[in-house]
């Protein structure tokens, strides 16, 4: 009889133990911590630094698992910096591999031989990319240069870029397109092109949150507007990398032309790019 007692106090206890190492996400969609959801399009901006961090560990390392690929250029550098600060490191994605290793990242300058200022062959490498690995891709992630957009091309890229997003939605099953506005630089300058990627910003923020996530660039580093001239946005001085806050990839600035970030604000930023990745497959 004692023996049974025993014998029925030690199951009870493993159950019990087993139930509580059993970890439930936090947005109680009934997803384990590995699987990719539908997702939930909108606006990523300065909040989602503090929307990430409030996220559990267990949350934020579902989306180590869900391959993504991330092209852009010097940049987009520092963001992957950033995460890698935080604990999500990028690995090196290189022309024609697979995206079946989670987070994989890779410069066009690599991937496609394209410098900045060819925004249109950018967006063929990187549908080209995304095709390569139809099979195990879930999530897309574009980031144009600075250099790319001005107040000659805006529209056409637009187009251009709309384009590529509706091919590949329709061509790769339950493929999930994460949006970034157009980085800024330092100068308002007409001739520096702030005001026209402004323009693209505002036309993703309004034609594509509705259905996809818009990670705002844009409004991090210009700190949701307050850093403007005469209502055009430019990067914080807080957020370049100066002598104080030198990037590990980008260096310091030399010019007002450019708008590369900061490590210490890199770290900041890309916990918003974190959180769009997050709401893109959560």
């Amino acid at each position: 009889m004692r023996i049974n007692f025993y014998i029925l106090f030690l199951l009870v206890f493993i159950a019990c133990t087993k139930e509580q190492n059993t970890e439930k996400p936090d947005d109680n969609s009934g997803n384990d911590n590995t699987e990719i959801g539908k997702g939930s399009p909108g606006i990523v901006g300065t909040s989602g630094v503090a929307t990430w961090d409030a996220l559990s560990a267990s949350e934020k390392n579902r989306i180590k698992k869900w391959n993504t690929l991330f092209l852009h250029q010097s940049v987009g550098q520092d963001l992957e910096e950033g995460c890698k600060a935080n604990g999500f490191p990028w690995e090196y994605y290189g022309n024609g591999d697979k995206v079946n290793k989670g987070f994989m990242g890779g410069i066009f300058v690599d991937v496609g031989n394209i410098p900045n200022g060819n925004p249109y062959e950018k967006i063929r490498v990187f549908k080209e990319q995304i095709l390569n690995s139809r099979d195990v891709v879930k999530i897309g992630v574009f980031k144009f240069g600075y250099a790319d957009i001005d107040d000659n091309n805006y529209t056409q890229v637009q187009t251009a870029y709309k384009a590529m997003v509706d091919e590949l939605k329709s061509k790769v099953n339950g493929f999930r397109m994460l949006h970034i506005t157009p980085p800024l630089v330092y100068s308002v300058e007409s001739y520096d092109g702030n005001a026209a990627r402004m323009k693209v910003g505002q036309w993703m923020r309004s034609t594509l949150a509705a259905t996809d996530v818009i990670f705002d660039l844009q409004a991090l580093e210009s700190d949701d507007g307050a850093c403007q001239l005469n209502g055009v946005w430019r990067i914080c001085s807080e957020n370049r990398n100066t002598a104080s806050d030198p990037s590990d990839v980008n260096g310091i600035d030399t010019s007002d032309g450019q708008g590369h970030i900061g490590k210490k604000a890199g770290q900041q930023i890309s916990k918003a790019l974190l959180m769009s990745i997050y709401n893109a497959g959560k």
